[in-house]
């Protein structure tokens, strides 16, 4: 297994984590349902696997996917050593403040949801959905206080989980970030990250790259998963997905494998974020990362022309 120390500290990371948004039960956000049993089996497969490494937040399903992540944890008697924990501080979702007190807060409550005193990798996350980005930043703002957190060993590790890149670049060039997640925005369809990973590496900051399959679609397939980064996908959406799709068939590969490689073979990429709520998900996962993908492939896949704007600037944002 390839481990990365992660950013100032000597925390390792594996080079696949598990997203577990998915399993907290967000139909509107996935197309799907999944019940506590379901999310219970994910779980445990995840802890028996060979990458006991997940990624929740606060907001998940409004808290659900913490609870199912402690519930897991209770009933196995507690967190196993070898787990290793990303979370994240979440603005309020009534009143969408993100100061000091409410990343306080929210930390609390996610360490009381999952039953832990500590969380591995702690990120500030969705900075842009809060009601005022000067708060965040300021002396009694959400950031401040994530950094504090780790001074008082809360957590080994803090980071930066967004969207935009506008709003996220300025953040990484001030504060000593240890990681950045990015999602949807470093795939086979779409580079947006691209300068901000360029930033990332130049900054000593390790990257996370999440939904690796634009949320779905290149790995269940456009025919029937049409859904592009967590909304209906318009046949606009799917055509380049399309394109890929016809590579792959050209020469034998599951799309899905060439969408997980394709993060996986970037040297900038630490660890890459899937999102699981079906148990057998994780044995198809270890496979793609492991198929042959002749190299008469990659030199076509690579030709083709990459979207660059932000793919989720017409998504309406929904924690539920």
């Amino acid at each position: 297994m390839k481990l990365t120390k992660l950013g100032r500290t000597n925390l390792q990371i594996p080079e696949l984590c598990w997203g577990l948004a998915p399993i907290s039960d967000m139909p509107g956000t996935y197309g799907h349902g999944v019940s506590p049993d379901q999310a219970g089996i994910v779980l445990n497969a995840i802890f028996d696997s060979a990458y006991p490494f997940v990624d929740t937040s606060r907001n998940y399903g409004l808290g659900r996917s913490e609870e199912r992540l402690g519930d897991a944890l209770r009933a196995r008697g507690g967190k196993p050593r070898n787990l290793i924990i990303s979370s994240k501080l979440d603005r309020d979702m009534d009143t969408l403040a993100f100061d000091a007190a409410r990343a306080r807060r929210s930390l609390e409550e996610s360490l009381k949801a999952i039953g832990v005193d500590r969380i591995d990798l702690l990120h500030l996350h969705d900075p842009e959905h809060a009601r005022d980005l000067t708060e965040i930043g300021g002396g009694n703002g959400a950031l401040a206080e994530l950094f504090k957190m780790k001074e008082e060993g809360l957590c080994t590790a803090v980071g930066l989980a967004a969207g935009r890149i506008d709003i996220m670049m300025p953040m990484l060039r001030h504060w000593d970030f240890d990681a950045l997640i990015t999602h949807n925005r470093f795939t086979l369809v779409n580079r947006n990250a691209e300068p901000m990973i360029e930033l990332a590496r130049a900054r000593g900051i390790t990257v996370l790259n999440g939904a690796p399959y634009a949320a779905g679609v290149l790995a269940k397939g456009s025919e029937t998963h049409k859904r592009y980064v967590y909304q209906e996908a318009t046949a606009e959406m799917l055509a380049p997905v399309q394109k890929i799709e016809a590579v792959c068939a050209k020469h034998g590969i599951p799309a899905g494998a060439a969408a997980l490689q394709f993060s996986l073979r970037e040297n900038r990429i630490a660890s890459t974020i899937i999102g699981i709520s079906k148990a057998e998900r994780i044995a198809q996962t270890i496979a793609w990362a492991g198929y042959k993908i002749p190299q008469a492939a990659w030199d076509e896949l690579m030709t083709l022309p990459a979207e660059h704007g932000d793919p989720e600037a017409t998504r309406t944002y929904s924690p539920d």
